[in-house]
């Protein structure tokens, strides 16, 4: 059996492999209310019924100022659990597990989606004020309001309402978005982080917001419901945040209960050179996984069954997260068993004749 087929296990949850669809945005709740429609279902279900293990839910909101766009989802009030709760009910049926990426975007929000703008979105119409650990815009974007230190508070108590939604949801995972430059990654580095209170300054001040999140969440979920983190490892910049500083919060986590890393990067900033190329950001998985007894997923270009594999069988990361190519085949997870010679028992019945090309009927 190829390693990427074999089951994962993370406290009571079996995953059937190591195929992770990672979260993606879809700008798609065209009533601007948070609540996710027919288009998160297919677009989730086609690739649990495509094979993948663990699909993780697009970056929603735990506030309504949290979101990236008006047209993104939430999780703050309960039409919108119902709403997820259906999705979630499908994922399930295909054998696939389920995670929401829970976040809040600080000054990368209220933007406009690509297709319908740029730049941020005019309270008039339907934009809010961004939100940050620090006043400075992100470029291109309005300057957000710095949060004051008792609103941070708040927010680790609005965190830990949205999981114990997610449970409610039926949702099997937590995934803590600290990644790709929105509010959790602002407050992690010291480019956006220049405060001088106890979420600033030093690297145990800088982290304190994401690990008060995580405390807060795992208390309300619980021991049985796993948790990740996805962090951005570096900024790509040498006064910014690192691979070191990612390793180190990372083990910090990992002593708060956190049970998996989804190693991205970048995202803070503009103008820097990121290197680019097939699984450019594995180097960056690895790295943390020499340094972690969890489980660390690697994403980044990664478009084969074979090339999965090999990063697999390299012995440092333990799932591989597949993102712009499952865009194009929903059914990655299938095409890299037929590839890799991989007999599943989770085909869908409908699906037989890709199975057993030869089939006359």
């Amino acid at each position: 059996m190829a390693k990427l087929f074999e089951s994962l296990h993370i406290r009571d949850l079996e995953i059937r492999n190591r195929i992770f669809i990672p979260a993606m945005c879809q700008y798609s709740c065209e009533n601007q209310d948070g609540i996710v429609n027919e288009w998160h279902l297919v677009h989730l279900g086609a690739r649990a019924a495509g094979g993948a293990g663990m699909i993780i839910a697009e970056a929603t909101g735990v506030v309504p100022e949290g979101r990236i766009t008006p047209w993104c989802p939430g999780i703050w009030n309960f039409e919108q659990v119902a709403a997820w709760a259906k999705v979630v009910e499908f994922i399930h049926s295909q054998g696939a597990k389920a995670a929401i990426q829970l976040a809040h975007a600080g000054r990368k929000g209220s933007t406009y989606r690509e297709w319908s703008g740029k730049g941020s979105v005019p309270l008039e119409k339907g934009g809010w004020q961004t939100v940050s650990a620090t006043a400075e815009a992100f470029e291109g974007y309005e300057a957000p309001r710095e949060l004051s230190a008792s609103e941070v508070v708040d927010l680790v108590h609005d965190w830990a309402q949205a999981a114990k939604h997610a449970v409610l949801a039926g949702f099997d995972a937590i995934e803590i978005h600290a990644a790709h430059g929105y509010l959790l990654h602002q407050f992690l580095s010291p480019i956006t982080n220049k405060r001088t209170d106890e979420f600033g300054g030093s690297l145990e001040n800088r982290a304190r917001f994401l690990l008060e999140i995580i405390k807060a969440i795992r208390a309300e979920v619980g021991d049985r419901l796993p948790i990740f983190v996805r962090f951005s490892a570096t900024d790509y910049r040498e006064d910014g945040w690192d691979l070191e500083q990612t390793t180190t919060v990372a083990k910090w986590c990992a002593d708060l209960g956190v049970d998996l890393f989804d190693i991205s990067s970048g995202g803070l900033i503009t103008g820097v050179k990121i290197p680019s190329g097939p699984g450019y950001q594995v180097p960056l998985a690895e790295h943390i996984a020499k340094e972690m007894s969890q489980p660390v997923g690697a994403v980044g270009q990664i478009t084969t069954g074979a090339q999965a594999e090999e990063i697999l069988q390299s012995g440092e990361v333990e799932v591989v997260l597949i993102g712009r190519a499952s865009l194009r085949d929903a059914s990655w997870a299938l095409r890299a068993a037929h590839e890799l010679n991989v007999d599943l028992d989770y085909w869908p019945n409908q699906y037989f004749r890709a199975k057993y090309p030869t089939a006359s009927k």
